[in-house]
């Protein structure tokens, strides 16, 4: 039985069809990123130190592209692996999806309870660390573009004291630095009475020294070193909850009057919150887009 040409066109157009969901169909649902989660032996502090770094599906489709980084610091109790364990690295995937986010690295270092400061005896000496093995290895194992436009630091509490120290006393190696609810504290700390949690004295011990020295605590405070640093051309994001558990609301409002007084351009926002997940999940995205905006 001859078939129509009517029928005929018919069938084309339904092979055409399925031609064209099997060719796009995968273009539009865009492959996942990944996670890599290794350890780098670190000559200054003796031992391995773990890492992951967030990867876009675009790292592993195209060999050649090199791509910008954000170094992300994790809070005191915290590890590498945070951004995975909490859902962050789901909601990076999600604004991506949504071309909400650009395609950049996110490199986690396992801080323990550093500060990502070098320890007042000199015992830890995690800022060198970094600057001399952990950044070097990253940018030169992961295809990252070179210069200040590229890299840029956050951090979440006690990460984001490290974030703010390292940006402000290292200006020229970040285009960008932010923070939420970062452990900013106004005065030295007595040893007691800083945090509700047992054993805050012996974890600020073991970095600042026991009790904590001032002129110590002065020379790597955030605060103190943006009275004095030159930041031209560094943008500036952060943000605290006005519930904060540890009053670092008072020390991110001090950041935020010190910065105006110098007309250093920023980003402040106090919102209503606790020192706790919940606060930092809900703010993250404004974050990783302040950064991603900056990336060129």
């Amino acid at each position: 039985m001859r078939m129509s040409s009517r029928a005929q066109r018919g069938i084309c157009f339904f092979f055409f069809l399925c031609f064209l969901y099997f060719v796009y169909l995968p273009c539009a649902s865009a492959a996942p990123g990944r996670a890599e989660c290794n350890s780098i032996p670190s000559k200054i502090l003796s031992r391995p130190v773990p890492y992951c770094v967030l990867l876009p599906a675009s790292f592993d489709a195209d060999k050649t592209r090199r791509f910008p980084i954000l170094y992300f610091l994790h809070g005191l109790g915290d590890n590498e692996q945070s951004f995975l364990r909490t859902g962050a690295w789901n909601l990076v995937e999600d604004l991506r999806e949504k071309g909400r986010l650009k395609d950049f690295l996110i490199a986690t270092p396992a801080g323990a309870a550093s500060f990502y400061i070098n320890s007042r005896d000199g015992k830890v000496r995690y800022e060198d660390f970094l600057l001399k093995e952990f950044f070097p290895f990253i940018a030169s194992h992961y295809r990252v573009l070179p210069g200040r436009a590229n890299c840029a630091i956050s951090g979440i509490s006690m990460g984001g004291y490290g974030a703010l120290h390292l940006a402000f006393a290292h200006p020229k190696l970040f285009s960008s630095v932010s923070a939420h609810s970062a452990a900013l504290i106004e005065k030295v700390p007595s040893g007691n009475g800083v945090a509700p949690a047992t054993g805050s004295a012996r974890i600020l011990g073991g970095v600042f020294g026991q009790p904590p020295d001032p002129a110590f605590w002065e020379w790597n405070s955030p605060l103190a070193l943006a009275r004095s640093a030159s930041l031209s051309g560094l943008k500036i994001y952060f943000d605290c909850g006005s519930e904060d558990d540890f009053g670092f609301d008072a020390g991110a409002t001090a950041l935020d009057k010190l910065l105006t007084s110098r007309k250093i351009p920023h980003e402040f926002h106090l919102y209503p919150g606790r020192h706790d997940w919940p606060y930092f999940a809900a703010h993250l995205e404004a974050s990783l887009s302040f950064h991603s905006a900056l990336f060129p």
